[in-house]
């Protein structure tokens, strides 16, 4: 559908305001260091956490992924071309690192939780790639998260005589890479190669300690 195309690239615009909820670009680094001006952990300052269901049924926040590079791509199931063209470039940039990639966890967080239960992302990420998390949770739950990564999307009310649940959901179609620290590294706007999404990972993972 066109106005899903072209609305799914004007979020991607959009999106590149997320950085200011997270560490921004490799460059901002030494800015999550300053003091905090409150009483914040400034370790907690970079993140932008989240509490929500994985495809197992087991409730996971982003603590449960400190120490590990994530790749995560907001869309929903029903999507009809965005989100599987991302999710199989992410599949593959991860696979392209090789040994590297056991460093980066990819995630698909659902912006459609009432069609996207446990059962149907269980289903869905293994189409994909085996290490592929599905999360959801509550509307408000997901609400939460994509307000905190600057994720927008929109739902489009089905032509009238088709059936309710047929609607589709315009979104940001963009790739978040936080780092071990939680903290914001780079975006990737929708059908990236993965051979540049790969290269820039493998950039980071070589400056590990």
């Amino acid at each position: 559908m066109i106005r899903h195309r072209i609305a799914a690239v004007l979020f991607s615009i959009a999106v590149t305001v997320a950085m200011a909820a997270l560490d921004r670009t490799p460059g901002a680094t030494a800015m999550a260091q300053e003091p905090a001006q409150s009483d914040r952990d400034p370790a907690e300052a970079n993140r932008a956490p989240f509490a929500l269901v994985d495809h197992t049924g087991r409730a996971v926040t982003d603590r449960d992924f400190l120490g590990r590079f994530l790749l995560i791509f907001f869309g929903y199931t029903h999507c009809p071309d965005v989100c599987p063209m991302d999710l199989a470039i992410m599949s593959e940039a991860v696979d392209l690192l090789g040994d590297e990639g056991n460093w980066v966890q990819p995630l698909f967080i659902t912006i459609d939780p009432v069609r996207d239960t446990v059962a149907v992302l269980a289903n869905f990420v293994g189409h994909f790639h085996p290490r592929l998390i599905g999360l959801t949770g509550t509307p408000e739950q997901v609400t939460a998260v994509a307000k905190r990564y600057h994720a927008r999307y929109q739902m489009f009310t089905p032509a009238e005589g088709a059936e309710p649940e047929s609607y589709l959901m315009d979104h940001t179609a963009a790739f978040y890479l936080l780092g071990p620290d939680g903290g914001g590294l780079a975006l990737f706007n929708h059908a990236t190669k993965a051979e540049d999404i790969a290269a820039v990972i493998r950039q980071f993972i070589d400056r590990l300690p």
